[in-house]
């Protein structure tokens, strides 16, 4: 791992105003994230890891605290700067693919590029290669339906890495595979890790994600209660 750091949190608190009553799920958090970093962050339900998560992402806002990616502040950018930011850095892979049915295998992959100022050709070419990456090259032209469910993940992987994001944020994604598939799907995002120096985030409940990643973390009730380093 880099001496670098791809996320650095410091005091982050996070609360939800529910009605009269005020919800805490982060008080004084603090986390590094080294880059190159492959990290299982695993707790019972309602201790925080989907809400880590997406302030990692920056789709949710910290209450107070400090969110530093890459040596950037980015808890205090604007909307539209988050936007341009996770274009940039961020890919995201979710339990249920999120897969446009009505789109190709291709077209689903491209969806990120349509929002870049690159040309159609330089679209189609970065396509390619991350459907290659996946396995998936002789499925572009198929659609969701025709693919089965550990498929239509790597096609979400796919469309998670065609921009060449620094970091990969997953949230449950072998959690509607059986095990044979999400080793599958778990062993490509060790590849993307170790080959290809992505920094990659899963938010889990599956212990077998632990023996593909660098270190596991967990949560119970917003705080780290055990640090496991694995080989």
């Amino acid at each position: 791992m880099s001496d670098a750091f791809s996320f650095q949190l410091r005091k982050v608190s996070k609360r939800f105003v529910k009605g009269k009553e005020t919800i805490t799920i982060f008080e004084g958090l603090d986390l590094d994230i080294p880059a190159g970093d492959f990290v299982a962050i695993m707790g019972p339900s309602g201790s925080g890891k989907t809400t880590l998560l997406n302030l990692l992402g920056g789709i949710d806002h910290v209450t107070s605290g400090e969110i530093v990616f890459d040596g950037q502040r980015v808890d205090s950018l604007s909307e539209g700067q988050l936007s341009a930011w996770r274009a940039a850095n961020v890919g995201f892979i979710f339990q249920f693919y999120n897969l446009m049915p009505v789109l190709t295998a291709a077209q689903n992959v491209e969806l990120p590029l349509l929002l870049t100022t690159l040309g159609r050709k330089e679209r189609r070419r970065n396509v390619a290669t991350a459907l290659e990456l996946v396995g998936l090259a002789d499925r572009a032209g198929h659609y969701p339906r025709e693919m089965s469910g550990g498929q239509q993940q790597r096609v979400a992987i796919a469309r998670a890495i065609v921009s060449d994001p620094q970091v990969l944020l997953c949230d449950e994604p072998t959690g509607d595979l059986d095990r044979a598939t999400a080793d599958e799907v778990l062993a490509l995002l060790q590849l993307l890790n170790r080959e290809h120096g992505k920094t990659v985030v899963v938010v889990t409940h599956d212990p077998e994600v632990t023996r593909y990643t660098k270190r596991t973390l967990h949560l119970n009730k917003g705080v780290f209660v055990e640090r496991t380093a694995l080989a």
